[in-house]
């Protein structure tokens, strides 16, 4: 066997797994599409797994105007949106402060927000119900979206704490005899160069709290303000559920998602390398 076709054959024996992957990360996408385009009868007898027999566009229609959907998709996006900015924009002022600035206590600080990454959700669900009736939040947004901002900052000022330490000191150094205030500097050059690492936790974060349930189940009873995870379980009825118009729901459901990761995804690819590239 020649060099070459040695070469082409290695070549292909390493895509293989990274086919297989894709298709296992794929598949489920697939089937949660397919399944919304079915009756009952062919999700769960007559075609499980394949192509539906004949698409049943009527499953978004019933689950769009049958059901509180547009109403629980508001919400999911207000909630999920308002909570994402503030988590940004806070983590990256932190992190900015204990990563770049020289100050007291700052070991201590940064010491007191990574432990807030290893607090159980179950230890403060009581506590934070108390508070939110306390400060007659019940049924708010608000109820949602400060819980949401003080669990993602830990997660997220660590990340950006972890990225501004590769930044070189030479570019702020540069910058501040060129006369950059701390505000200019904050916003002309730490903001720019952060940019793949923002747009990173903006997807995690905004995907954590688009999907969270547990704190919604129990914050919100309005049927008004709540979001769509609690509003699939209204379509599960006590005799019989009209699944293919649940899998619309998904759907929808998963689509902001989607559209997020494919408008963020060069940023997020960018955060893996941009770190050696400043550093070189």
């Amino acid at each position: 066997m020649s060099k070459t076709a040695l070469s082409k054959f290695r070549h292909a024996a390493l895509q293989i797994p990274l086919w297989l992957y894709l298709i296992v990360s794929v598949y489920p996408l697939f089937w949660m599409v397919s399944y919304s385009l079915k009756n009952n009868d062919e999700i769960f007898v007559s075609n499980p797994f394949g192509l539906p027999t004949h698409f049943r566009y009527e499953n978004y229609i019933n689950a769009w105007t049958q059901f509180n959907i547009p109403r629980y998709f508001l919400n999911s996006l207000v909630v999920s949106t308002i909570s994402t900015l503030f988590i940004l924009l806070l983590a990256l002022m932190f992190a900015f402060a204990v990563a770049r600035m020289r100050w007291r206590f700052r070991s201590t600080v940064r010491t007191y927000m990574t432990i807030g990454m290893f607090m159980p959700l179950q230890v403060i669900m009581i506590p934070l119900a108390i508070l939110v009736r306390d400060f007659n939040l019940t049924n708010t947004y608000g109820a949602l979206i400060l819980p949401y901002i003080a669990i993602g900052l830990p997660f997220s000022s660590m990340i950006f704490y972890g990225f501004l330490t590769g930044i070189p000191k030479e570019i702020e150094e540069a910058a501040c005899m060129d006369g950059a205030n701390i505000y200019r500097l904050f916003l002309k050059i730490i903001v720019p160069l952060a940019l793949p690492a923002i747009a990173t936790v903006a997807i995690f974060q905004f995907l954590n709290n688009w999907n969270e349930f547990t704190l919604a189940y129990i914050l919100i009873s309005d049927e008004n303000m709540k979001t769509l995870p609690l509003g699939l379980l209204f379509f599960q009825g006590s005799y019989s559920t009209d699944w293919g118009a649940m899998g619309a729901v998904m759907t929808i459901a998963s689509l902001p998602m989607v559209l997020v990761y494919l408008f963020l995804s060069e940023q997020v690819e960018r955060a893996m390398t941009v770190g050696s590239a400043v550093k070189g």
